[in-house]
């Protein structure tokens, strides 16, 4: 039995971070499974939140665009995004797509198995909920934001963030990490692709639960604008391990050594970054770097 039927792994996050980690991951097939935030309001995802409501799809379809393997009509489908006048303009068919499904009353976690068996997609994709939601952040000037484009815009350290409304994560996901042996965490935008899945309760509980689980911390490759900017490593890392309940994150894995974690932390530095683009994780390295942790 190799180390791909054998062990599971699940990454939480969003958008292109989560999509490259997944990619990283595909040889484990079903055995991987991505949690992908769903709180995103802006670009295509949020002008059809705005008209349609749900969850927001963009993060899940990037997602799956990067786990394609065969390019066929039904993903150059799915990846099409329209250009031109009027309302159309800048949607993307994928986001159209799963928004038809959800207001066909199917389940979106049903949806998006079926896009996944469309375009022969092994890696399981759920979404950290299935009731629309969106990030709120108090700044520590006493100001409240809505939306992650708004949390994102900010000039202030944040002092907290929340979900607004309060919404029940899937279970798959919860049943996900409980048989988790590895849970990935990153890498991503921190305040709005990482922290979403993790401010659900029973996400947070079920990670410090799964005691013989590695919880790993990947780190981005180049600074984050906006609060998460503002935020050391350190604070990033007391963030998520508060939101899960104080479990210990087991291992930070990154491009740049922190001395001033030492004896706190296992922190592993190591070459990540794609050879052509140093900003964006190679896949081949992250898969690398987690299969390591795994052995």
């Amino acid at each position: 039995m190799n180390l791909y039927s054998s062990k599971k792994v699940v990454a939480v996050g969003g958008g292109h971070g989560l999509g490259r980690m997944l990619a990283a991951l595909k040889q484990f097939g079903s055995n991987a499974t991505g949690i992908v935030a769903t709180t995103d309001n802006g670009g295509s995802t949020g002008r059809i939140r705005d008209c349609q409501g749900g969850i927001a799809w963009g993060d899940t379809r990037n997602c799956i665009n990067q786990l394609i393997t065969e390019p066929s009509i039904s993903s150059m489908m799915f990846e099409y995004r329209f250009r031109g006048q009027g309302e159309l303009d800048g949607h993307n068919l994928g986001n159209l797509m799963l928004t038809a499904l959800d207001n066909l009353s199917v389940r979106p976690l049903e949806a998006i198995n079926l896009i996944r068996s469309m375009l022969k997609v092994d890696v399981n994709i759920v979404p950290m909920t299935e009731h629309p939601s969106d990030l709120t952040a108090l700044s520590m000037e006493g100001r409240w934001v809505t939306g992650e484009t708004n949390v994102d815009d900010m000039s202030e350290r944040l002092r907290r963030l929340d979900l607004s409304p309060e919404v029940p994560a899937t279970k798959e996901a919860v049943q996900a990490i409980a048989e988790a042996d590895c849970i990935v965490l990153g890498p991503g935008s921190f305040l709005t692709s990482i922290m979403p899945p993790l401010l659900l309760p029973e996400i947070g509980k079920a990670i410090a639960d799964n005691t013989k689980a590695k919880v790993i911390l990947v780190e981005n490759l180049s600074p984050e604008a906006g609060p998460a900017g503002m935020m050391t490593l350190r604070e990033k890392i007391e963030w998520c391990e508060r939101a899960c309940k104080a479990r210990k994150i087991d291992v930070i894995i990154g491009d740049t050594a922190h001395p001033e974690l030492d004896g706190l932390w296992h922190c592993v530095t190591t070459d990540l970054a794609s050879p052509n683009r140093d900003w964006r994780h190679d896949r081949i390295k992250l898969q690398q770097a987690i299969e390591a942790q795994l052995a």
